[in-house]
């Protein structure tokens, strides 16, 4: 019940009219860079950070909120019309959405990712209401030895979970580590990879890094490969189901949703494993698994919902715990560094006006999505046609702009460039970025957890460990570590043997 109340208090902040505005053009800018190949809600965020340091944190975090969402649902049109993912988390949609267009049945999968897109985010949100102060409240009772468990746990779920392998996983994580250690040292005061350089004393601002290696960073990559002939994009009118297609998309929303949202509530669940679980899923039940590869619609529905509840549940731990599990969630995570405000069990209770705004307007967000992806659609298609150079000409220069704004010192621009190319040289050999984004915001929270730990223990490494969570969370980090070489050693079964004598073949 206080949740509830909690809760319409936050609509009572979002229903003004600035408010309402700023999440109108949240959804907006976020439906636009979703619809847009390489360009993801995290650069988006990331390149609005230092613009919105006018705002109150309410107002910033409803843009955000926007954008968040916007992002999820514009992917699918990328995904659909030009076979071209916007977001890793929209590449299953592609294998259906892009066969039906070609089909003809551009306007169905459309319309099947919008609606499935509202029906997901909606539950998704209000999960999120019931569980996220749930785990405050656990959170709460928890200790140092244990939030630096979860620490650790974010760590080996992020160089586990994402990327090629896990090594490179790994490398990108201790990159983050390193330019986190980057300032003064806190206990004793010692400065560390500064390089004699004052304006380092501080560290590098988390939004410079945000805004280099996922703005800057991305641009040359694309810079880098770029084609002067844009795809092929199939021309499509307003989005419209019939009876059999709301018949065959209203389950697999539902499974879609189930599968979303406790996976993307996970350490580095991400949006990944439940978009191809709900793909499997539907494959298998499907009445019609003659069009599985042709252009089945439930391929595209049972995705898309998974898709967009993982976004809900990847807001559980980064508003209780602190934890971002996705690239998106963590720029937003150092929006809230930016603002002074430390994320974790504490939020709920220090800024309770901003946490239940934050959520109010997903919901408003989610209804706004809705309203604008169905008669828009041909609108978002034609910024498809928009030629690349100058798209990520004007990237780079908001992000030059934005990256001066947040100190007014040369020394970020000449960072924001080298950050840039560090950016460029991840992505050309193939090493993650998320990691280097969970390394530089909770390295340094890590660090001070294990200083905590070590001084209640008088020094004893044995106060790292803590008490039974952080035996479980360690328990989960070797099963995490271990599963790789325990998989190997296990007898191969007869289904894996024939999928290797077909690969042969």
């Amino acid at each position: 019940m206080e949740n509830l109340q909690n809760l319409l208090t936050g609509f009572g902040d979002v229903l003004t009219p600035l408010n309402l505005l700023l999440a109108l053009l949240g959804v907006t800018v976020g439906t636009a860079v979703g619809v847009l190949p390489g360009i993801g809600p995290a650069m988006t965020v990331a390149l609005l950070l230092p613009i919105t340091y006018g705002l109150e944190p309410v107002q910033a975090f409803i843009l955000f909120a926007g954008i968040f969402y916007g992002g999820m649902y514009g992917g699918s049109t990328t995904s659909i019309l030009l076979n071209t993912p916007g977001e890793s988390s929209s590449v299953v949609t592609a294998i259906e959405g892009n066969k039906m267009a070609r089909a003809g049945r551009a306007a169905q999968a459309l319309a099947t990712a919008a609606i499935g897109s509202f029906v997901a985010g909606t539950i998704g949100t209000a999960l999120l209401v019931l569980v996220a102060p749930q785990v405050v409240k656990f959170a709460i009772s928890l200790g140092a030895p244990d939030y630096l468990a979860i620490m650790l746990l974010a760590f080996a779920g992020a160089t586990t979970v994402l990327g090629s392998s896990r090594l490179r996983g790994l490398a990108a994580l201790l990159l983050g580590l390193v330019i986190g250690l980057i300032g003064i040292d806190k206990v004793t005061g010692q400065e560390r990879l500064t390089f004699g350089v004052p304006q380092l004393a501080d560290g590098i601002d988390v939004v410079v890094v945000a805004v280099g290696i996922f703005a800057v960073g991305e641009a040359l990559w694309v810079a880098a490969h770029l084609r002067r002939n844009p795809g092929t994009v199939i021309p499509v009118g307003r989005p419209w189901m019939g009876r059999s297609d709301w018949r065959r998309s209203w389950k697999p929303w539902l499974r879609g949703t189930a599968f979303g949202f406790p996976i993307g509530a996970l350490p580095a669940g991400g949006a990944e494993i439940p978009t191809f679980l709900s793909y499997a899923t539907e494959k298998k039940l499907t009445k019609h698994p003659e069009e599985f590869g042709r252009g089945a619609i439930e391929g595209v529905a049972g995705p898309e919902a998974a898709n967009n509840a993982s976004a809900a549940g990847t807001l559980v731990p980064m508003l209780a715990l602190g934890l971002p599990t996705n690239a998106t969630a963590a720029v937003m995570l150092a929006a809230f560094t930016s603002y002074g405000i430390q994320p974790g069990p504490l939020l709920f209770e220090r800024e309770p006006k901003l946490v239940w705004a934050l959520i109010a307007s997903l919901f408003v967000g989610n209804l706004m999505l809705l309203l604008l992806n169905l008669p828009l659609a041909p609108a978002w298609a034609k910024l498809l046609q928009i030629p690349r150079p100058y798209l990520y000409a004007g990237i780079i220069f908001f992000a030059s702009m934005g990256a001066y704004a947040v100190n007014a010192q040369p020394l970020d621009l000449l960072l924001l460039l080298l950050l840039g190319g560090l950016g460029f040289a991840m992505r050309r050999f193939g090493l993650p970025v998320l990691p280097l984004i969970i390394g530089v915001i909770l390295g340094p929270i890590a660090e001070r957890q294990a200083r905590m730990s070590l001084q209640l223990s008088n020094g004893d490494a044995a106060g790292l460990i803590g008490g039974p969570v952080a035996y479980v969370i360690y328990a989960v980090i070797l099963v995490m570590i271990a599963w790789p070489l325990v998989r190997r050693l296990l007898p191969v079964t007869r289904s894996d043997a024939k999928s290797d004598a077909k690969s042969n073949a």
